[in-house]
């Protein structure tokens, strides 16, 4: 964070006598139309605006930004205290206080500028991307429930990281069904998810045997989130394909819930608007039948026409991920994070969006906000680590950092 100070003084007739010589042409250079009107000709409170001025105007040396005088505009708040805007221009975040005393004839003028790093500042959001209401008489039921069905043995931290991201960005509950042998693993490391045991059908992993009992959980939730290291067990795959075609609540279909119905690829036409599927390249050369290179190579057009034949929302994940919804919508992120290049990445991803539609975001203004705040966070530790090293689980903490940015 760049803080700076600005002081600067000027005798009040000083200005009286450049009022007299100039009159309203060094009005209008100096001040806005606004200030005019306020300060109504007299010089004290001109040479209050104009000490002001000068005071912003010292905060921003050796700053990248740079606002002429008559771009700064300086007048009372309601409660009588100087207000500073920056006109017609990219103030860049700043946030600027002022104060301004008379004294013995003097103007004086002091003001504080904080100003983000460029590093610290976030990218411009694409149009879609919007955070769910936060009332401020909220509590844990307000902000919705997600039901993870995620983890098996030798995959247990994928399931703590997409369902600890559902309450990063901000779900008032989550939920974590897992088989019954890996259950006190997630009960030890997931101390705010609920873990929650579910018979298991191979060593380490759920399946048909725990139809019912997920169903059940996800029937009473809000939305549902499926995929993030469940194996490829056939008992595995063929309970993902009964959830997807039974559970009327939104989902998220990650990994490998998107791997089981790429074995079935009837079932990917009408799976409705209420799914978000959010493959990798790889996994959406499997679920379309075409080289990876090929689906890199038109990412837009590949997102577009799949959202549209499956009637879902699909973000096709990378640099500059993308988002397509069933109705023709399309959006481009324009984060490009290296560092987000290193497994679990994806899975807080899944999570942010469950989290997101868990408080009452559609499905497709989830996908586009929860990529956003996942690539913001990324950058964000990329911008203190560099581009490698980063670990998913320090996604986590980011998130709720990169939600404040946002709203502010």
């Amino acid at each position: 964070m760049i803080r700076r100070q600005g002081i600067d003084v000027l005798a009040v007739d000083r200005m009286a006598r450049a009022v007299r010589r100039s009159g309203p042409g060094f009005l209008g250079r100096a001040f806005t139309p606004a200030e005019v009107a306020y300060c109504a000709g007299r010089p004290e409170r001109l040479a209050g605006r104009w000490v002001a001025k000068e005071a912003v105007i010292k905060c921003f040396d050796r700053t990248p930004i740079c606002f002429p005088r008559r771009s700064i505009e300086v007048l009372p708040a309601e409660t009588g205290a100087p207000v500073v805007r920056l006109l017609d221009g990219d103030s860049g975040g700043a946030a600027i206080q002022v104060s301004i005393t008379h004294q013995a004839g003097i103007a004086i003028a002091s003001a504080w500028l904080e100003l983000p790093e460029p590093d610290e500042r976030p990218l411009p959001p694409p149009p879609d991307v919007r955070l769910p209401d936060r009332p401020a008489d909220g509590h844990k039921g307000t902000f919705g429930t997600v039901v993870v069905v995620a983890g098996s043995r030798g995959f247990t931290g994928a399931a703590h990281l997409c369902s600890t991201a559902c309450l990063r960005a901000g779900a008032g509950l989550a939920r974590l069904l897992v088989a019954e042998d890996v259950y006190p693993i997630l009960a030890v490391k997931s101390t705010e998810v609920m873990a929650t045991p579910v018979p298991a059908d191979v060593p380490g992993a759920i399946g048909v045997a725990a139809l019912d009992e997920v169903s059940a959980h996800l029937r009473a939730a809000t939305a549902g989130l499926l995929g993030p290291g469940l194996g490829r067990a056939p008992a595995t795959w063929r309970l993902v394909r009964e959830l997807v075609a039974s559970i009327d609540r939104p989902l998220v279909l990650d990994a490998d819930a998107l791997n089981a119905l790429a074995e079935t690829p009837e079932r990917l036409a009408g799976l409705g608007p209420t799914r978000v599927l959010t493959p990798h390249p790889g996994e959406m050369a499997r679920l379309v039948g075409r080289p990876t290179r090929e689906v890199q190579a038109a990412r837009r057009e590949v997102a577009a026409r799949s959202a549209a034949e499956w009637g879902a929302v699909v973000v096709l994940k990378g640099a500059r991920t993308v988002v397509a919804g069933p109705d023709g919508r399309l959006s481009e992120d324009p984060h490009e994070v290296p560092a987000l290049a290193t497994g679990g990445t994806g899975d807080v991803l899944s999570g942010v969006i469950a989290g997101l539609l868990a408080q009452g975001s559609d499905p497709y203004t989830a996908a586009v906000t929860g990529v956003y705040l996942h690539a913001e966070a990324g950058r964000r530790v990329q911008a203190r680590l560099g581009t490698a090293g980063l670990l998913a689980s320090e996604l986590l903490p980011e998130v709720p950092l990169a939600m404040r940015a946002l709203r502010s």
